[in-house]
């Protein structure tokens, strides 16, 4: 490693060119690769070399052996099927990293006496960073500047009160600036940072978590323990039943086993996960952990805040009421010069600046603004101490200026205090006793998009708590005109119990819309609503929302807000628009009831598969279907009708429970329709007069028309393109059944010839479906009564 220069004395100026150019050249970058999503290769080799391609194309290959190739069609169902799944996951891979790079933290960085966003990976050693409220601190370093900076380390430390920094400590990436402002020196960058390896392994595009996927594994890996002795006893039994003829014998040993394995059913839940982000992404929605669609799923309580949410984050100064016989043009002046004292105001210190000219005031100390303080100030010399605040915090309760400024904030209004103090606005003992000067009254835009999403969260029955740490009766105001049930009874959060959770969670539960909340009390309110076994989705902007949303069962960030809110969301709706959260939770449904819909196929097909493959072995006949049947059964009730209802519109809220729910429809379904098939097969077998294919015909009518059933079933409620899915099946199985023509009777090696065995297989298959019919209409009982309500 080359010899880097001393670092720049100037805060101001920061590196130069030559500089930074002898740092990129000696490897001292911020280097840390940040992937969205698995590499192409990575991409590939999962979705090609799994267990099940392996088992199946071992099957594959022996029906290339010995043929014919029409029993081999499986193997080419599987090669489409991974090529679809390589597609899609590479097509959602380009959409999550052109998201993550719009998404992303951009430092502001100093170099030859400029100021510059870069991305994080931009920075090199030595880099001098400027901090402000909400910046995400993207490298180790020491502080240079230091203006009322206060870091919040709680996601390093698991601490929750902000750390108080002077020139020359140290801070951490991964941490984020809770108030004030000041400047940072880059003394750590690449994987030499703090949270370098966390923050490589939190951008992953990974299904880590998902209760989906953990389900699907549990049943695939049951699976693949029943396959080893299914197999010894099927090859066992056809020896047995077949003689010496090895073709015949392995041809019924890959028809027994290919059904077994629900290969699709990963491909598809893959595909449904890929689908889902790719049609989030169009709606400017960044999914930056896989699982949160799931997740969102399962929402029964959204917590939004206010400001950002229900509101748009500009405001405009309405008017400056003077208290006390003071002027209000004196009130302006002050505004004017507090303005201007913050190098990174606020929303609210934004539009003050704009109506009021700054006097050019000379600033003698600065308290940035805090959640937890509710004020800021700024201290000019002989122009006296000033702070601006929430008037409930800085003025006594019940006095006739505190009623005044309930009274405007009971319209929907912003209302902050102005007061002149007797103390420097920074002395850790407080501003002092405070002369009442002015309210100052902002008007804040509603969303127009909100009252909708409020409304489609009222049909869904999910409910919507507004917390926020403005004035109550404002924040309950603007929820009223939203139409917000509960909301023409605001809690002020103060009132809240602090060390009582049941209380608290009582409370919580209870009310809709809370104002004056810290950010400790919002992170304490997602617990308590947890604790009632709630499924809590937090959105926000601020960096007072950090705590909540990280502690929420899905946070979600506003793309506008700070820099420290969007690395902790799992989603960031980047055109901030609280309209797109609706989208999502469909999306979330859309995908989980869906897999679970199609699990029921695929699982079934499991079930009846293995049934046939013991009791065919047990009693010692030949196994009734060839390779061909079974790809021809698989594909038009399970294969093709699955990858429309995994991709169908879908609002039924997930719940807990996802393999208990599948099984308990599919065992009994499974069940029937083995059975069923083995006993049409056994009575069909003692009529002398039927072929062995006309047999083996039979045993297909009823195995495919049970196997509809049970599609039927999994299908409602019915619509028409789902009814013209069902009979299109049935059109193309009566095609495969009983026309000569190309890719009909001869070509799968099926006769319908013999009546009696036809209506054999076709009596049994009615019985079958009325048996699934009351299976499914007990089952459906029994969960209608075990599902709690909230």
């Amino acid at each position: 490693m080359s010899t880097i220069e001393s670092p720049p004395t100037d805060v101001t100026t920061g590196l130069t060119a030559a500089q930074v150019a002898e740092r990129v050249a000696a490897g001292r970058t911020n280097d840390v690769p940040a992937r969205a999503s698995r590499t192409v290769g990575e991409i590939v080799r999962a979705n090609v070399f799994t267990r099940f391609n392996a088992i199946v194309g071992v099957l594959f290959a022996i029906i290339l052996v010995i043929g014919p190739i029409q029993d081999g069609l499986f193997g080419f169902v599987i090669i489409i099927n991974t090529g679809i799944g390589i597609f899609q996951e590479l097509r959602a891979k380009r959409t999550l990293e052109r998201l993550a790079i719009v998404g992303e933290a951009r430092p502001r960085v100093r170099r030859d006496g400029t100021t510059a966003e870069l991305t994080p990976s931009g920075v090199v050693l030595d880099d001098v960073i400027e901090l402000g409220p909400g910046d995400k601190i993207v490298v180790d370093g020491i502080v240079l500047a230091a203006d009322g900076l206060e870091v919040d380390e709680s996601l390093l430390t698991g601490e929750s009160d902000p750390v108080h920094k002077q020139v020359g400590d140290q801070v951490l990436s991964g941490s984020f600036v809770a108030a004030g402002g000041g400047a940072q020196q880059a003394t750590k960058v690449g994987r030499e940072a703090y949270a370098a390896k966390l923050a490589e392994e939190a951008s992953k595009f990974t299904l880590v978590n998902s209760e989906l996927r953990s389900g699907i594994d549990k049943i695939l890996k049951i699976i693949t323990y029943l396959l080893v002795p299914a197999a010894a006893l099927i090859i066992w039994s056809q020896f047995r039943t077949v003689g010496n003829d090895l073709p015949e014998a392995l041809r019924g040993m890959v028809a027994a086993l290919v059904p077994m394995v629900p290969e699709g059913l990963v491909l598809l839940t893959s595909i449904a996960f890929a689908v889902g982000v790719i049609r989030l992404g169009k709606r400017n929605c960044l999914v930056q952990e896989l699982p949160a669609i799931e997740g969102l799923a399962r929402v029964d309580t959204v917590c939004a805040d206010k400001t950002g949410t229900l509101t748009e984050n500009g405001m405009r100064l309405s008017r400056v009421a003077a208290l006390g016989g003071h002027a209000e043009q004196d009130a302006r002046v002050a505004l004017g010069a507090l303005g201007v004292s913050d190098k990174r105001p606020n929303a609210s210190l934004v539009a003050i600046a704009e109506a009021c000219p700054s006097p050019a005031w000379t600033v003698s100390a600065t308290q940035p603004f805090s959640s937890a303080r509710k004020w800021s100030g700024a201290s000019f010399g002989d122009r006296g101490n000033w702070v601006l605040g929430a008037p409930d915090v800085l003025l006594p309760e019940g006095s006739p200026d505190a009623v005044e400024a309930e009274r405007i904030g009971s319209e929907g209004l912003r209302v902050l205090l102005l007061g002149s103090c007797t103390g420097q606005v920074d002395d850790p003992a407080g501003p002092g006793a405070i002369d009442p000067v002015a309210l100052v009254v902002l008007e804040q835009k509603v969303r127009p998009e909100a009252a909708g999403t409020l409304a489609y969260f009222a049909e869904q029955d999910v409910d919507v708590k507004v917390i926020s740490g403005d004035n109550a009766l404002s924040v309950g105001a603007v929820a009223s005109s939203l139409g917000l049930t509960g909301a023409h009874a605001p809690i002020d959060a103060r009132e809240l119990p602090e060390t009582d959770k049941e209380l608290l969670a009582d409370e919580v539960s209870g009310g809709t819309v809370f104002g004056r909340v810290t950010p400790a009390q919002k992170r304490a309110m997602v617990g308590a609503l947890q604790s009632r076994g709630r499924t809590v989705a937090m959105t926000g902007d601020g960096v007072n929302d950090v705590l909540a949303l990280k502690d929420a069962d899905i946070g979600v960030a506003m793309g506008s807000g700070s820099p420290a809110t969007r690395a902790v969301a799992q989603i960031v709706l980047l055109d901030d628009s609280f309209a797109t959260l609706p989208h999502v939770v469909a999306e979330g449904r859309r995908v989980i009831g869906n897999i679970e819909r199609v699990a029921n196929l695929f699982l079934t097909k499991t079930v009846y598969s293995v049934l046939l493959a013991i009791a065919i072995g047990a009693i010692g006949v030949p196994f009734p279907f060839l390779p061909r049947h079974l790809t021809l059964i698989g594909s038009l009730t399970i294969g093709i009708p699955a990858f429309f209802l995994a991709l169908a519109p879908n609002t039924e809220r997930a719940r807990t429970g996802f393999v208990k729910r599948v099984l308990r429809l599919a065992a009994p379904s499974g069940i029937i329709a083995g059975v069923g098939t083995v006993v049409t097969y056994l009575i069909v077998r003692t009529d002398p007069g039927a072929t062995e294919i006309q047999q083996k015909t039979a045993a297909v009518l009823t195995l495919y028309l049970i196997a509809t059933g049970v599609l039927a079933v999994v299908a409602r409620p019915f619509a028409m393109w789902k009814v013209a899915l069902i009979l299109a099946s049935l059109a193309a199985f009566a095609y495969a059944l009983l026309t000569p023509l190309p890719f009909g009777r001869d070509f799968w090696q099926l006769d319908a010839g013999d009546t009696r065995t036809m209506l054999v297989g076709l009596a049994v298959a009615v019985v079958g479906i009325v048996l699934v019919e009351i299976a499914n209409l007990v089952i459906t009982r029994r969960l209608a009564r075990a599902t709690p309500e909230h």
